[in-house]
């Protein structure tokens, strides 16, 4: 392999080598203690709103390294809307499909001014998260409203006992866990294949055997890794399946549709994407509106896991879902980025909150190291473009 070739892998991977650095730091500094299966299980169950909030973010960046700020607020204000729908009697399907409404119309209302009357993202989205944050005080008048439906929390991720059951009844392990873990790895396993022999057949330039078989042990290693950690432990947690959705739904949409592929056009060169015929406004229309709809989802699974609804959730939110994207590669000019890169971002940003919380380190700090993570993941995308011209 050629220097030019390392010094290219090293550029894709350095994420995923940070990650792995990371995990390992945590590891010995709290003594093993992040890996421990329950560890594990709150990584995903504790982190699952970055994981939504991070994949319709990088439909906002894609447009032109465009964010919406106030994603944290939609959260809030879409769960207190549920939270006390449900407590004065609703359906608790009826009240998360209403939660869903709301955001899906608040991201077409920001959407509307971004898109067609051209109102810069950043003061749209700033005016949203502080109108937004500002009404979801109004709702609860600044109070606590608790969620004591079990059967919202358990399906969308609150509770103890939120956990896919297990029909095989194994002891010690869960085999339900590790069935899916190990169809996961074969259908992955048979996608690089597919995906291998087809690009051979049509004379497209593949990849170096050796390079395909090293990433695709690794995969399979920390999915195992990963299953075997959750079986260890109760199994499946419910909002790692509606993570699970979201991040496939979306990786099919950024790569196989056609407005992912607008959504890259735009954000690659505007105005030749108009030139070409495409209705960019439509583009950031969706883009948006998506973004309303992604919130108030991370909204349910936000009030579900904390089995209340208060004033100051999701503060915060949109600065880890905007880390968890740039971290993941996504780029500050727009038109780069992809879903699992964003996956990398958001599981490095869950190890660091979950690594200095077994810590003991102080939330102050931890947002200081979080800080200087997005500011790295920032200056190496510059300096790589810098490089590259």
């Amino acid at each position: 392999m050629t220097k030019t070739k390392v010094l290219n892998w090293l550029q894709k991977n350095t994420m995923v080598l940070i990650l792995v650095l990371v995990f390992a730091f945590f590891a010995w500094q709290t003594g093993g203690k992040i890996l421990n299966p329950q560890n594990i299980t709150n990584l995903i169950s504790q982190n699952a709103y970055v994981f939504i909030l991070a994949t319709g973010m990088l439909l906002c960046i894609l447009t032109g390294g465009n964010i919406d700020l106030s994603v944290g607020s939609v959260v809030c204000f879409t769960g207190a809307i549920g939270a006390l729908l449900m407590a004065g009697g609703m359906n608790m399907w009826l009240a998360v499909v209403v939660m869903l409404l709301i955001g899906l119309a608040i991201g077409a209302f920001q959407a509307y001014w971004i898109a067609y009357v051209r109102v810069p993202p950043f003061i749209t989205t700033l005016a949203g998260m502080l109108i937004f944050r500002g009404l979801s005080n109004v709702a609860l008048n600044g109070r606590t409203q608790s969620i004591s439906d079990q059967m919202f929390k358990d399906i969308f991720g609150g509770g103890a006992t939120c956990y896919i059951p297990d029909p095989f009844g194994g002891e010690g392990l869960n085999v339900l866990c590790l069935i899916v873990g190990l169809a996961v790895c074969v259908v992955y396993l048979v996608m690089v294949v597919r995906n291998r022999i087809n690009r051979v057949k049509k004379g497209y330039e593949v990849k170096p055997l050796t390079a395909v078989v090293l990433r695709s042990v690794v995969i399979v290693a920390a999915v195992m890794f990963f299953t075997i950690s959750l079986s260890r432990y109760k199994g499946i947690p419910t909002a790692l399946l509606w993570v699970a959705v979201v991040i496939c739904v979306y990786a099919y949409i950024t790569s196989k549709t056609t407005i992912g592929r607008h959504l890259y056009a735009v954000g690659g060169n505007e105005k030749a994407t108009k030139l070409s015929g495409i209705n960019t406004k439509k583009v950031y229309f969706f883009a948006y509106a998506n973004m309303g709809f992604l919130a108030a989802l991370a909204g349910v699974l936000t009030i579900a896991r904390m089995a209340s609804a208060q004033p100051t959730y999701g503060d915060g939110y949109e600065m880890d879902a905007i880390g968890a994207c740039f971290i993941g590669g996504a780029s500050a000019y727009g038109g780069v980025g992809t879903v699992p890169g964003v996956i990398v971002g958001a599981v490095l940003m869950g190890v660091i909150n979950l690594g200095m919380s077994v810590m003991g380190i102080d939330q102050n700090f931890q947002k200081v190291v979080k800080g200087g993570v997005l500011l790295a993941a920032v200056v190496f995308d510059v300096l790589s473009k810098r490089d590259d011209s």
